[in-house]
């Protein structure tokens, strides 16, 4: 009588099968298989080559290119902060030639700041939005700042839309209260009092350290006042 093969002994069968088809599909497929690590290993010395003979370089040349810049902006020597004072590069320049390093994106913010300190709001606009958030402050910043651009063209509806994006960017005991209240006082000037509402609670429960705390109360009081009167 033959003997029974053990549960085993047939998972071993089909182990060794398996890896008799792997074996030959190896074998049947071999130029493809070869072409594709190929290709794979180029792709990615590629990307490393980038990174360390182009990226690098450029980057270093744009943080050494902003810092004249800065100091203008620092001193609020605002037109030669942007445009450059013949010699060292303004922030526009600095978009221009280097606008995908680190440096050139930082210099998109700066550019915002710049155009809204001089009462042009739409370039502050166009600059603070190509700026991609990459500071744990000056992202929430960028946004905060777009709100208040969008406040100064009569914009509401957009500037609370920024304030809430920017209370939310990166939530903290600074940013996030400040623009949480901004966004409130917008919703108030729009009649929006439940929004108003939502936006004061949250520093009232959540931020009650702040110093938009201090006085969060009396706003919820006005805003419910407000609510009842709708009511009515």
């Amino acid at each position: 009588m033959a003997k029974k093969k053990s549960s085993g002994d047939e998972r071993l069968v089909a182990v060794e099968e398996a890896l008799g088809k792997t074996e030959r599909f190896i074998e049947r497929n071999q130029k493809i298989i070869t072409y594709v690590i190929m290709g794979v290993i180029i792709v990615v010395l590629g990307y490393f080559g980038y990174q360390r003979f182009i990226v690098n370089p450029r980057n270093i040349a744009a943080q050494e290119q902003i810092f004249t810049a800065q100091k203008y902006f620092e001193t609020d020597s605002l037109n030669r902060a942007l445009y450059g004072d013949g010699n060292a590069p303004g922030f526009i320049d600095i978009i221009d030639d280097y606008g995908r390093t680190k440096s050139g994106n930082l210099a998109r913010y700066y550019a915002g700041i710049c155009y809204m300190k001089l009462g042009d709001y739409e370039e502050a606009i166009r600059h603070l939005e190509k700026y991609e958030p990459a500071d744990k402050i000056i992202g929430p910043m960028a946004l905060g700042t777009l709100g208040d651009a969008y406040m100064e063209l009569d914009d509401m509806r957009a500037a609370a839309r920024y304030y809430m994006r920017a209370a939310d960017e990166e939530i903290n005991d600074f940013t996030t209260p400040m623009y949480l209240y901004r966004a409130g006082m917008t919703y108030e000037l729009l009649g929006d009092y439940k929004e108003a509402l939502k936006a004061y609670d949250r520093i009232y429960r959540e931020f009650f350290r702040s110093a938009e705390a201090r006085t969060i109360e009396r706003n919820i009081a006005r805003v419910n006042r407000l609510i009842e009167k709708e009511k009515e």
